[in-house]
């Protein structure tokens, strides 16, 4: 295997890089103080090209492939979490998803706008009673007619507020499909959805996430993805993609925080010297650098097992899993590097600290995939190729 980046996957990091150090980093600070979401950082995604990466060009997007879009999330969260979220849920949940499971008339539908940014998609997927136990879903939905009327509601939505079209997944009721789940295309000017944003949250305030409602809400039949059944697979298929990207994501906030501390314990000086002589010091930047190159090879590997075509479910939860570890730990180090000054908002490591703890959390717990891991290992759990697949690009 080849470990070597192109001179495009350079070319696509470096457009990332200076985006997100250009276009978020400089009011980042105030508006995660403020926990004030900017909707107008999606359309210069959009306009700057980001949000079409890996879609294919016969649809309006970059045609790259999908260690791109590694890359891209983890520029963007070295800038800042709130930035590599729009990629995760747009384009890994949402895009991605409606790419390898949308018919030829959906994918031709929906897909240019979301590669140019006129159309923002979100993904709906947990409610209030239903997060690791995904298969306990209650929104449901039901057949009448030429369309399906929906209930119910989802929680911790990112882009509640903002997203123009929700993937959703729900329960079917009184259908004859062996497996009880369907997804569809919501578009939120339909009758009967509302949102509602959250707040108060620990972490990536500066971000938009919210719950959103369905009351009596009818659909057309032509906006289900995939068959009548088909809901709990198109719903893993996007967790596979969002994962990635979180994980791809993960590296760039241990990569801020080496940018963060190198800097700080060069000038920082106790005694006479700088505290990036102290061993203590050098040690926890070392755990640093070997979490951000152990992390990139894990994204790497599963980026070209995307490309290739290849079922990647453990391997994708190993990277997220792992790489989402390692940057709690890096935050949390940084902020014993930086002092008293890490308490504060001043400096950047406390944000990272706070919004490292969520990934942890979304796109399948800690607990999730160390039992996932050990159910594989132990022979309890395994995959078998996809029906639908994404497009390749072939190394």
């Amino acid at each position: 295997m080849d470990f070597r980046l192109t001179a495009e996957h350079e070319l696509i990091r470096e457009m990332a890089y200076k985006f997100g150090q250009q276009e978020v980093v400089p009011d980042v600070t105030a508006r995660d103080r403020e926990a004030k979401s900017d909707r107008a950082m999606l359309e210069k995604m959009g306009d700057a090209g980001i949000l079409g990466v890996s879609i294919p060009e016969a649809y309006g997007g970059s045609g790259t492939d999908y260690i791109s879009l590694g890359l891209v999330c983890e520029e963007l969260e070295r800038a800042d979490t709130t930035a590599r979220v729009v990629m995760s849920v747009h384009s890994g949940l949402h895009a991605l998803t409606l790419l390898q499971w949308g018919t030829e008339e959906q994918k031709q539908r929906w897909l240019p706008g979301l590669a140019s940014g006129k159309l923002i998609g979100a993904f709906g997927l947990t409610e209030p009673n239903a997060g690791s136990d995904a298969a306990n879903i209650s929104t449901t939905a039901v057949k009448d007619g030429d369309s399906y009327v929906i209930n119910g509601q989802k929680t911790w939505i990112s882009l509640a507020d903002y997203a123009d079209q929700f993937l959703l997944i729900t329960r079917l009721s009184g259908s004859d499909a062996k497996a009880p789940y369907a997804a569809f295309i919501v578009d939120r000017n339909t009758p009967g959805f509302s949102s509602r944003a959250l707040h108060g949250k620990l972490g990536v305030r500066a971000g938009n996430t919210g719950e959103i409602f369905f009351e009596d809400m009818r659909i057309s039949a032509d906006c289900r993805i995939g068959e009548e059944g088909d809901g709990f697979k198109v719903a893993m298929s996007a967790l596979d993609h969002g994962r990635y990207t979180v994980a791809a994501g993960a590296v760039g906030i241990i990569t801020a925080c080496l940018d963060a501390c190198t800097r700080y314990a060069k000038d920082r000086t106790v005694q006479g010297e700088p505290i990036a002589k102290k061993q203590l010091v050098q040690q926890m930047i070392a755990s640093m650098v070997q979490g951000r190159d152990i992390g990139r090879l894990l994204y790497y590997q599963v980026g070209w097992m995307k490309n290739e075509g290849l079922r990647h479910t453990r391997e994708c939860s190993m990277a997220k899993w792992t790489n989402c570890e390692r940057a709690f730990d890096a935050a949390n180090k940084a902020v014993e590097i930086h002092g008293a000054y890490g308490f504060i908002d001043d400096f950047p490591v406390e944000r990272y600290f706070r919004n490292s703890r969520g990934a942890m959390i979304y796109e399948g717990t800690h607990e999730i995939h160390t039992l996932m891991q050990a159910e594989y290992e132990l022979g309890y759990r395994s995959d078998k190729p996809l029906a639908r697949t994404l497009p390749t690009w072939p190394s």
